[in-house]
């Protein structure tokens, strides 16, 4: 079907005419024609003549406008398809050519040979920083370019050539002086009488950067190219116009690239370009025959095609300075038109014999400039069925987002607005419930975190010597990624197996004998308190930054909480669209009460530290008797080459001595190393250094078992028990002081009827649209079922086809506009407009 209308549209391009036409007829000067095209026709006028074979059949001027009307139709449509997608973001992908090549292959002076006219800056080296995307539109009525630049800040502001030029002049000298290259396009849109209908994007030219350190600049350049060209390849609906500045196809410099994106070139176009220039390197015939048709061994049979195409472009600028060739862009045209039959009259001479009609028709730009055009038709025509339905699709979402927004215009009432917060804080606090439950409704890999995440947001366990705390090798679930209540046990538990095997500093000497002190009422040494002095003031010191740090990891996962409930209520539709005011009162309010209930339990862990370290409890401090008898039995008391009586004192001090093994001496002994001498020996440090860790463990495994239950009890359950409370106390007692405050109604009003007013020019657009593409799929389907036998004459079938679909298309416009003036967008209700879409059905 889409073969059938490209064969009936193949007569609009006689608006190409060759260069004997009188449109292309110029009278020039001999000093400003190229010096390469005076050079050929001098040449060509001493050659024999040879008569060529009109490619082109002969058309009535009637069947062409018939067909050119044909193409402007479908044309205009796919242009008001772009600009839909364009102005609201649709996911509508439509065919353009992509110009790849390396440095110096002629893309732009290519790009604008097929545009009719000179507009970017050509020349020698990088010349093109960011890619040019071109949506050039034939228009008749527009004698020079009518040029439009698209940019974020002004959107479309039409501009004159010469401002275009300044501006894609002035972009690459910047990215130049920054050595920069930029992949966000220079889109331009063109309407000009001798401009196919195309989209064209020229990149930037491939570098071929030597080796070696001193052009470690140009290597980069070359990586940023090749990077950027790689990822507009792999667009899928581009075509690839790849081009090779070569005479021998077995070097693929271009093709190496553009084959690792499409290796077959199904969609690749390959260009020789430069042929002027290539023809005479060829010393036989037999040279230019492999030249014109390579062998399958050198290019890809299936390359989109079937063979390359041989183009040239007269050297030389458009302007009336000194060094300028051309005087106009006329004159341009016909110096190119020239120059493909210059080319043609080239090898026919050189091959001795007439180009048969398959070879003529890749031979110039303008062949290539039609081929492009009648490809790009195919490619619309062949997703003309697709787009119907898929604009019925966005119609059908336009309307019901027009109606939901005019329900929600409707609901600005105060009641309604405070049943509607109501509804949604309550949606919301069962989320919160659901998350701390379990659940898999939101995905990990967008909300969950490991613990390697968990530690860089939320913190990680820091030790007394500033270093973090390792991870203990039995925690489960360290490396998946989790959120609500998982999370929050998962870190519990890595407080718990990490502090809980925290063993006591080391103790200094220097320390011990600043413990000692000097008693009230004797001057002797009691170790004992020693002990409990140290041990106190280390466990303190070592487990309060524990608590903060705790506390900030708890608060950090619980905040998490808010964006994935959020999350959970708009994919189950119970989300307050349109009211950020007050989403963020809810939100600030979670966040609020987290903070508080974190300040609050941490308060209690910390009266909770400061009690166990206060006062020593020997029954809770060393767990038990025989517990810390068996901790002095390990001590090492007696130092090596001691006295009897020194060992004797030794045991009596770790309680193995019993009174019938002791002597007098024995008593004394202990006595004067335990309470009387204050020169620190090693059977004292030892008991003391004891003694502390003793104690020091002991106030780690109640403060740990103490935190986590504290954690639990007044940071975690008030989350699920005070927050719903409070949360409905502050709504309620909002909604009674100012509800204007809570849901800023003048804001979202406005901001509803902007969006009311967007989605009708949507829905407008939309059904616009399918009014077009439905009497186009109308038109291919009556052509496919009323296609004339091999024995009809074609134009007269064409003529008859063409009059019986003008007819039925009538008939079909003038019921559509009736129904049409009936149809009012505003009333939001999409049934009369698909109704409309039905009878053109």
């Amino acid at each position: 079907m889409a073969e059938r209308w490209l064969q009936m549209q193949a007569s609009s391009n006689s608006r190409y005419p060759r260069a004997s036409h009188e449109s292309y007829h110029v009278e020039l000067e001999e000093h400003r024609t190229p010096p390469s095209v005076r050079r050929t026709a001098n040449k060509r006028q001493s050659m024999p003549t040879i008569v060529q074979s009109d490619t082109s059949p002969d058309r009535s001027t009637a069947t062409q406008g018939m067909f050119r009307a044909g193409n402007e139709r479908l044309y205009e449509a796919y242009n008001d398809l772009h600009s839909l997608a364009q102005d609201f973001e649709k996911p509508f992908d439509a065919p353009a050519i992509l110009v790849v090549g390396h440095q110096t292959d002629g893309k732009s002076a290519l790009v604008e040979a097929l545009m009719g006219f000179q507009f970017n800056h050509v020349g020698g080296g990088t010349k093109t920083r960011r890619p040019i995307t071109l949506h050039m539109k034939y228009n008749a009525a527009c004698v020079q370019p009518n040029c439009f630049l698209i940019t974020e800040d002004y959107g479309e502001q039409e501009v004159t050539l010469e401002e275009l030029q300044d501006y894609i002049e002035s972009e690459n000298a910047r990215l130049e002086r920054e050595q920069q290259f930029w992949a966000k396009e220079i889109v331009v849109k063109i309407e000009y009488k001798f401009c196919p209908n195309l989209t064209i994007i020229d990149t930037p030219g491939l570098i071929s950067a030597a080796p070696g350190r001193r052009n470690s600049i140009m290597q980069n350049s070359a990586k940023q190219v090749e990077g950027m060209v790689r990822m507009k390849m792999e667009q899928r609906e581009y075509i690839i116009l790849c081009l090779e500045d070569t005479n021998d196809w077995s070097n693929a410099t271009t093709r190496r690239l553009v084959m690792q994106t499409d290796p077959h070139l199904s969609r690749t176009v390959v260009v020789s370009t430069k042929l002027d220039t290539r023809l005479p390197q060829f010393a036989r015939g037999s040279d230019v025959e492999m030249f014109l048709r390579p062998p399958g061994r050198l290019l890809e049979p299936g390359m989109l095609g079937g063979c390359p195409f041989f183009t040239s472009v007269p050297s030389g600028r458009v302007g009336n300075a000194k060094d300028a060739i051309f005087r106009s862009n006329d004159h341009f045209r016909q110096a190119v038109a020239e120059r493909e039959e210059c080319d043609v009259a080239e090898l026919q001479h050189r091959l001795d014999r007439s180009l048969e009609k398959a070879e003529r028709a890749r031979i110039g730009v303008g062949q290539l400039r039609r081929f492009l055009e009648q490809l790009l038709q195919r490619r619309y025509l062949e997703n003309v069925p697709a787009i119907v339905p898929l604009l019925e699709k966005e119609y059908r979402n336009a309307a019901a987002r027009l109606e939901s927004t005019q329900e929600e215009l409707n609901d600005l009432h105060p009641d309604k607005l405070k049943e509607k917060g109501r509804t949604f804080r309550e949606a919301f606090l069962a989320k919160l419930g659901l998350l701390l439950r379990g659940t898999v409704a939101a995905p990990p890999e967008r909300y969950g975190e490991t613990l390697a995440d968990e530690h860089i947001r939320g913190g990680a366990f820091v030790g007394p010597d500033g270093k973090t705390l390792p991870v203990p090798e039995n925690l489960p679930n360290a490396h998946m990624r989790l959120f609500g209540g998982a999370q929050y046990h998962r870190a519990m538990a890595e407080f718990r197996n990490g502090i809980g095997q925290l063993t006591c500093p080391d103790i200094s000497r220097e320390e011990i004998v600043n413990a000692c002190g000097i008693d009230d009422f004797h001057d002797g040494v009691n170790y004992t308190r020693t002990a409990c002095v140290i041990a106190v003031s280390k466990a303190r010191d070592v487990f309060e930054p524990f608590l903060h740090q705790l506390g900030y990891r708890f608060a950090h996962i619980l905040r998490r909480m808010l964006p994935i409930a959020m999350y959970l209520l708009q994919r189950d539709s119970q989300f307050l669209n349109g009211h950020d005011l007050f989403l963020k009162r809810v939100g600030a309010s979670y966040h609020a009460f987290i903070e508080e209930a974190e300040k609050v339990c941490r308060g209690k862990c910390q009266e909770d530290l400061q009690s166990t370290t206060r006062y020593v409890t020997w029954s809770l401090h060393t767990k038990s008797r025989s517990s810390l008898k068996a901790m002095l039995s390990k001590v090492n008391t007696t130092p090596e080459g001691s006295s009897q009586p020194q060992k004797a004192a030794a045991k009596a001090a770790a309680g193995t001595l019993t009174p019938a093994a002791g002597q007098d001496n024995s008593v004394m002994d202990v006595l004067e190393n335990t309470l009387w001498n204050r020169q620190l020996g090693v059977m004292s440090e030892e008991i003391v250094a004891a003694l502390v860790c003793q104690i020091f463990e002991g106030i780690r495994d109640h403060v740990v078992q103490s935190v986590e239950l504290k954690f639990n009890c007044f940071f975690l359950m008030p989350v699920v028990d005070s927050f719903p409370t409070r949360l409905r106390e502050e709504l309620e007692s909002a909604y009674d002081d100012d509800i204007d405050e809570v849901f800023d109604v003048t804001a979202v009003r406005n901001a509803l009827e902007s969006r009311l007013k967007a989605l009708e020019s949507e829905l407008h657009q939309v059904e616009r649209l399918q009014r077009k593409f439905a009497t186009i799929h109308s038109t291919l389907a009556q052509q496919q079922n009323n296609k004339p036998g091999p024995d009809t004459p074609r134009m007269s079938s064409l003529a008859h086809m063409h009059a019986e679909n003008v007819s039925k298309v009538s008939q079909a416009a003038s019921k559509l506009a009736k129904k049409a003036d009936s149809l009012d967008v505003r009333d939001s209700n999409p049934k009369s407009a698909r109704a409309v879409l039905s009878s053109i059905q």
